[in-house]
């Protein structure tokens, strides 16, 4: 395999002429982050916070991108952009920075793009949103959804997206995602393109409130009757996933960190997942791996800022087996990144470049 991080493959040898161009599809809106960090505590009404640090990066369905990109899976993009200064900085970073396919993507001309200021502070963050919805663009994105191994779907209750239908059609694997029900009615049967779904990750309290459990466990069960792979993270305990198929049950811990900044950790989580699925590995070891990435990214400042590529990986686990009084036990869970992994050509802790709106290179 390849030592490099640009350059590592994930599915180096699974590859053949006949298969898609694309590995992961996925579609949303691309909002401009603006991260604040170095905050000792929340702002105070009525006054002036200086935060000691400040990154600007694409947000929104860029986290997820941005995390399955540096993993080495082929990633495209359809999604709307402004054609403001904060659209072009977006576009730039995914194409040029990210090699994210955005041929499937358009400008919008007269709109602005959607902004998010994060503060990040005490390990969490507080978010402040502005945007507008973008119109849809000429007849409909060109090609879409392409010929892919997997597409992420976010889910909505009552709402019916065309594109995932047509995606499984053609033997896609769709995982999705959800977010908080603002209905208040969690109702299961709501989630429409659910049924067309390979894999679908909740977290505890979505999967519970979505089953009427009382046990992340039991949810998990539960939803793998309804959808192939049910997979619920657990967050600080970890994640657990059902194969329905199969029957299979996995449980890994999480790993234990200092939490920086959680935006963006979902994402992350489920890039790692994905890429271990299309890979093929097993349950388990794609459940740790997941939960591996996602522990990483909360260590950086940023969504996709603190997303990891392999040699970030790389460094922690050459660092982990160095380091004295390792659970020697917790670390053979990991042992089956002995032959995925780059030589770390860099020492841990890895700084990841904090990019900000602004500077030109002559």
């Amino acid at each position: 395999m390849v030592h490099d991080n640009k350059k590592l493959d994930p599915l180096d040898g699974l590859r053949a002429p006949q298969d898609p161009a694309c590995d992961v599809f996925l579609t949303g809106t691309v909002f401009l982050d603006i991260i604040f960090t170095g905050l000792d505590s929340a702002p105070v009404r009525g006054t002036e916070s200086w935060a000691r640090g400040m990154g600007s990066s694409p947000g929104g369905v860029a986290n997820m991108a941005t995390a399955l990109a540096r993993l080495g899976l082929h990633t495209s993009l359809a999604a709307a952009f402004g054609d403001d200064h904060y659209g072009e900085y977006c576009w730039d970073a995914l194409e040029q920075g990210e090699q994210i396919d955005l041929s499937r993507s358009h400008t919008v001309p007269g709109w602005h793009s959607p902004v998010t200021v994060s503060m990040a502070y005490e390990g969490e963050r507080t978010m402040v949103s502005h945007g507008h919805e973008a119109p849809p663009p000429a007849g409909s994105y060109p090609n879409c959804p392409p010929r892919a191994r997997a597409a992420i779907a976010s889910l909505g209750p009552g709402s019916r997206e065309e594109w995932v239908l047509h995606a499984a059609d053609r033997g896609t694997k769709v995982f999705a995602d959800v977010g908080w029900d603002e209905t208040g009615r969690w109702d299961l049967a709501g989630l429409a393109d659910l049924e067309h779904c390979e894999a679908f990750l909740p977290n505890a309290e979505e999967a519970m409130r979505y089953t009427r459990t009382d046990c992340p466990r039991a949810a998990a069960r539960a939803l793998a009757e309804k959808v192939p792979l049910a997979v619920v993270t657990l967050g600080a305990e970890g994640a657990y996933a059902v194969d329905g198929s199969t029957g299979e049950c996995a449980s890994v811990p999480a790993i234990a960190v200092e939490a920086l900044d959680p935006t963006g950790a979902g994402d992350v989580f489920v890039a790692g997942f994905v890429t271990g699925t299309l890979a093929g590995w097993p349950l388990a070891d794609r459940l740790a791996f997941a939960g591996l990435t996602a522990a990483l990214s909360v260590q950086e400042f940023g969504g996709s800022l603190s997303a990891p590529g392999w040699a970030e990986v790389a460094a922690w686990w050459q660092r982990v087996r160095t380091c004295r009084g390792q659970d020697q036990a917790a670390l053979r869970r990991y042992a089956f990144l002995e032959d995925l992994l780059p030589a770390a050509a860099r020492s841990w802790p890895l700084r990841r470049a904090v990019p900000t709106i602004g500077f030109r290179t002559p």
